[in-house]
């Protein structure tokens, strides 16, 4: 931000810039000032939930990422009893205090950013942090509606057929999983357009 504008941010205005018409190969812009329709508090909040937003988001996609492309993989060459037995302690151990400040971080903080900055946010980042927001709700839909289940499923058979119960699991669980990942990888890159 320039000092022209936090010192009209002080008295309550802001600095709007208008792009007009094109002239050669350059577009031609004008300063105006506004009064500004939000609370200056308010809007100094968007930025650091903005980069807040995309260092968590950041941080649960590489988790995602992680099990995407090592961690299955790894567990895929296991035989059933110890692929099942493995998920069963992940299932157990993954939903922890810190996955959960994760979890629900991933959805508060956009959708805190978004509101905040209400009517501030330009033509990119408005509909940038939108589009995040609804990346990273739906891919909580997917693991609601599709990982969880399966997980319960997983634990509910310990002691039965490790064999059936592996492959009412592993294709399903993988493509949830890939669904997910791609819809928080998308979050994170529409967060960082955003910022």
């Amino acid at each position: 931000m320039r000092l022209y504008e936090v010192r009209l941010r002080e008295m309550g205005l802001r600095a709007v810039r208008l792009c007009g018409r094109w002239s050669g190969s350059v577009r031609l812009c004008e300063m105006r000032l506004c009064e500004n329709p939000l609370p200056v508090m308010m809007t100094a909040m968007t930025s650091p939930l903005l980069v807040l937003s995309v260092i968590v988001t950041g941080l649960y996609a590489g988790f995602m990422l992680a099990f995407l492309i090592a961690v299955m993989p790894g567990l895929a060459e296991l035989p059933d009893q110890q692929f099942t037995a493995a998920m069963r302690k992940f299932n157990e151990k993954v939903p922890g205090p810190a996955f959960l400040v994760l979890f629900l971080a991933v959805v508060a903080l956009p959708a805190a950013a978004l509101l905040t900055g209400l009517g501030e946010h330009d033509e990119v980042a408005g509909p940038a942090l939108a589009g995040a927001l609804v990346c990273v709700v739906a891919g909580h839909l997917v693991t609601i509606a599709g990982n969880i289940p399966l997980n319960n499923a997983l634990a509910n058979s310990a002691g039965g057929d490790d064999t059936a119960a592996r492959q009412a699991f592993e294709p399903r669980w993988n493509t949830f999983h890939q669904v997910r990942t791609a819809f928080v990888l998308v979050a994170c890159a529409l967060l960082g357009i955003a910022l």
